[in-house]
């Protein structure tokens, strides 16, 4: 029997690698709903490829845009707007969501997943980040099933107990050890990224990936995201997790237990692999990943973070154990001043300056519904935009 799957941000990296797992697999699997935010010429090809029931842009004309390139009589219902990508998130035919929508615009339609019951592969971290006490309860509430697919948090869950429980003391659990590559500037110092451009930022050493999570992990804000994550997908604390660089990117997190033991997982860097584990768990298929061939890396190594020079992961566990609102604040106000670098409004040594600047002017509120996660996130992305008005040197100061 075939399992369903939507994919929320079919066209971006995550998305292109789940079709390709899928299409490995037809007897187990077949595409439902597609969506895409801008791309309809590249949505429009997967259409064509794989025949979904549904396709959804996130506006009439990039609706429009993927009819246009369809031949008359296609059976695919092409839809439109935030609606229709919470509806095909939470459709009653839909029995695996993939949700790999980038930043915030990601948060309604995986929410519709998790209240729908579905089984969500979250590898969109903001759901978590944003809206984190919220979307464990809709987990919880709707009997869905949480799998993590980005690559650490995989091999977190892949390297925890069976049957795991949430609490670390029961399983003998000392700590997680979350694995970072440190990004294309790793020991650089911060006189040097005065000058980074985009091209550098974007130019990840191991992973290929879009262009916002790619300058995140240049800041090691990404890092800083899944932090945050981890908290609250495995019910622990910040100080109950570890950065480690580990620039190889082979070894993709790591669990320590009181007994001296430290269970990991290894794997190329190719995010079909956790995309594998999380359609079939608990079972295993191929993935079309190369073995890893351990004499040819020959060595692993590994470092502290160096949060002096990249304060974004300490603005994440800030933000985290503060609590309420501010990881929301945190992700909507680096989500603005991303945006400003690739445009090259701001420098990159700027962006962690505006995301605590932002931080610091927020009053935190606690999180109760969704009305106060999206009115944190609207404050947040406006005071950013206020701080950007001005000029760069005061956005400094």
């Amino acid at each position: 029997m075939t399992r369903a799957v939507t994919i929320l941000g079919a066209t971006g990296s995550i998305g292109c690698s789940t079709l390709d797992v899928i299409a490995r697999h037809p007897e187990r699997y077949r595409v439902f709903a597609l969506t895409a935010a801008t791309n309809a010429e590249k949505l429009a090809v997967q259409v064509l490829e794989h025949a979904p029931d549904y396709a959804v842009m996130l506006n009439n004309s990039g609706a429009d845009a993927v009819r246009c390139r369809l031949p008359a009589g296609h059976p695919t219902q092409v839809l439109s707007g935030e609606e229709a990508l919470a509806w095909v998130a939470g459709h009653e035919d839909t029995d695996i969501v993939m949700a790999a929508i980038v930043g915030a615009a990601g948060l309604l339609p995986s929410l519709a997943a998790a209240r729908a019951g579905k089984r969500v592969l979250l590898a969109n971290k903001e759901a978590l980040v944003m809206a984190g006490p919220l979307f464990m309860e809709a987990i919880k509430q709707g009997g869905a099933e949480l799998l993590p697919i980005d690559s650490e948090h995989n091999a977190i869950f892949q390297s925890l107990p069976e049957h795991y429980g949430g609490h670390f003391a029961p399983y003998g659990i000392s700590k997680i050890l979350l694995t970072a590559s440190g990004g294309p500037f790793r020991g650089w110092q911060s006189a040097q990224l005065e000058a980074v451009t985009p091209a550098q930022a974007v130019a990840h050493p191991n992973w290929s990936m879009g262009q916002k999570i790619s300058v995140d992990s240049a800041t090691l804000m990404n890092k800083g995201l899944e932090l945050i994550e981890a908290c609250f997908l495995f019910n622990c604390q910040p100080d109950q997790v570890q950065v480690v660089v580990h620039p190889q990117s082979v070894i993709h997190s790591l669990v320590q237990y009181c007994d001296g033991s430290v269970m990991a997982q290894l794997g190329q860097p190719d995010m079909r692999t956790p995309i594998a584990y999380g359609l079939a768990w608990p079972e295993r298929i191929t993935s079309g990943v190369a073995p890893l061939d351990l004499v040819t890396i020959g060595r692993f190594d590994f470092e502290a973070a160096d949060e002096e020079t990249f304060p974004c992961l300490a603005l994440a566990r800030r933000a985290f154990s503060v609590g309420g609102t501010m990881p929301t604040v945190l992700n909507a106000a680096n989500e603005i001043a991303v945006e400003a670098f690739l445009g090259e409004r701001i420098p990159f040594s700027t962006i962690p300056t505006l995301v605590k600047r932002v931080m610091d002017a927020h009053e935190t509120t606690t999180v109760k519904s969704l009305e106060t996660v999206l009115m944190a996130d609207h404050w947040a992305r406006n005071q950013a935009i206020l701080l950007l008005q001005g000029s760069v040197n005061e956005v400094d100061a």
